[in-house]
């Protein structure tokens, strides 16, 4: 029966169609996947959490993947976690290669996925079990380690990060404190709005779409002039298999690396491509030869980068926190559905769990498919102007947040609210993830504080005294913040150049 209930027609058909939904976003630069599922997270509430599954987790991989078709022919990376796809990729454009270039690519970013779908299968159930005996002291420390993750891998700007973090944490405890009814932090003139504080779907859409279209409007949406992929210089060589001769433990590694990255929360997918770029390059026997068309660096990149789907996922399923902004955009689908994300998820909703593999599987492959062969065709979406494309967007994100809590027009309010916030962050170069993670995080931070307190009659030794599992987090924590110090203070003098 639980097979029967997935392996439908209806499910494979929305996960194709969010695949293409993810591609077409993912292609178009300015467009993400986490704007992807935003955008579309509202209608999922017609639908079930196992189609709608099917849907957004299409739209992910989809998302992530199509970011490499601007990356390789315009040199505009679709999505942050294309950074690196640029650098070899639109290389072998420019020498006639840039068809040979997406399949590489392709191919990697099926691999990466592929990989990380185990590592999601092997070790969520793993650390859900162990996630089962934690108290409210280690799923408290647990969410300040999510939160030091943020900082340590924060390119430099680490007290940039943590203030965004608890910035978050700081407008989530807007509303009414749950144990005793006392008002929390609810500003006077949104008293009344505000009694249950911010919805968290408005939020989401507006940091992420309406704060983006603000970004493109101030700029200007008319169609951009780029060389089409047909008129570079033809020639080259042709794709074969052959491409990859050699480059197995390239994949292996870089595919694991996105993979473990995607486990550290907060940290995104530009650090998974940026950091296997470079150990590819630490490694291989030509380094000299990266940024000027090698196939060692493309799939570097692409394969770490399809490696964060399956590891975004991990924490999420295993402890409820999410591992990027966009699986923190997955939490309000849960939320729709009126579930808890958290250690006991896989053993109370085995369906959903199978649920989420078949469907990584099947989007996998069926973006392997959709790419490969009518890639000529898939390339000429980053000509579609975006002028067309927003007024529809904006159209969706209003219903949506108005939908929300059941025709509240102060989520229409909300959702203008943190679109402007998502434009400002951009303008003024702050971190959005920070922000949304401590948002996320922010109601259960302080309801796990309250209830170790409780138990321990208020006393703080609780959070030092647990046994084992405290010491070994305690010790993460620190080791984290060590490094958070250590790699600011290494990216310090770049900065200042």
């Amino acid at each position: 029966m639980e097979l029967a209930e997935i392996l439908t027609f209806g499910n494979f058909t929305m996960g194709f169609i969010g695949l293409l939904v993810g591609i077409l976003f993912g292609a178009i630069p300015g467009m993400t996947a986490t704007m992807a599922i935003a955008v579309f997270l509202p209608l999922t509430y017609a639908y079930s959490l196992v189609t709608s599954l099917f849907l957004l987790l299409g739209m992910y991989v989809g998302g992530i993947s199509g970011g490499l078709i601007p990356a390789i022919l315009i040199n505009i990376p679709g999505t942050p976690s294309s950074i690196t796809t640029c650098f070899d990729g639109h290389p072998m454009t420019l020498r006639g290669e840039g068809e040979r270039a997406l399949k590489i690519g392709i191919t990697s970013s099926l691999v990466g996925g592929l990989i990380s779908l185990g590592c999601l299968a092997l070790f969520t159930p793993l650390l859900a079990q162990l996630a089962i005996n934690f108290s409210a002291v280690e799923k408290f420390l647990v969410i300040i380690f999510a939160m030091t993750i943020i900082a340590a891998l924060s390119k430099g700007d680490m007290l940039l990060s943590i203030f965004m973090g608890f910035f978050g944490v700081l407008v989530a405890l807007m509303g009414t404190f749950d144990d005793n009814n006392k008002l929390r932090l609810v500003p006077y003139i949104f008293r009344r709005e505000l009694i249950y504080g911010f919805a968290l779907l408005p939020v989401l859409i507006g940091l992420f779409a309406l704060g983006q279209m603000f970004e493109e409007a101030e700029g200007g949406m008319k169609k951009k002039t780029v060389k089409d992929a047909n008129a570079q210089k033809q020639g080259g060589r042709k794709f074969s298999f052959l491409d990859f001769k050699g480059q197995f433990v390239n994949l292996l590694r870089s595919s694991l690396l996105g993979t473990l990255i995607g486990v550290m929360p907060g940290v995104g997918g530009s650090a998974a491509c940026i950091v296997a770029y470079s150990q590819a390059k630490t490694f291989s026997k030509t380094p000299e030869k990266f940024g000027t068309g090698h196939v060692e660096g493309l799939v570097a990149s692409e394969s770490a980068n399809n490696g964060l789907t399956g590891g975004a996922l991990i924490p999420l399923l295993s402890m409820g926190i999410p591992g990027d902004s966009t699986t923190a955009v997955l939490v309000g689908a849960f939320a729709l559905q009126g579930l808890q994300i958290g250690p006991l998820f896989i053993q109370e909703h085995h369906v959903l769990w199978t649920t989420v593999l078949i469907a990584l599987l099947f989007c996998n492959i069926m973006m392997f498919v959709t790419m490969f062969f009518p890639i000529k065709y898939i390339a000429k979406v980053i000509y579609i102007p975006r002028q067309r494309l927003y007024p529809i967007i904006l159209l969706m994100c209003i219903v949506g947040a108005y939908r929300a809590s059941n025709g509240v027009m102060f989520d229409v309010w909300s959702l203008i609210i943190f679109g402007l916030m998502g434009y400002l962050f951009a303008k003024f170069k702050l971190p959005s993830t920070p922000f949304l993670i401590g948002f996320i995080l922010g109601g259960d931070l302080e309801k796990y504080f309250v209830d170790a307190l409780k138990g321990n009659d208020g006393a703080l030794s609780i959070f030092f005294t647990r046994g084992p599992i405290c010491w070994v987090l305690w010790l993460l924590i620190a080791g984290s913040i060590a490094y958070s110090f250590y790699f600011n203070k290494k990216q310090a003098p770049l900065d200042g150049d």
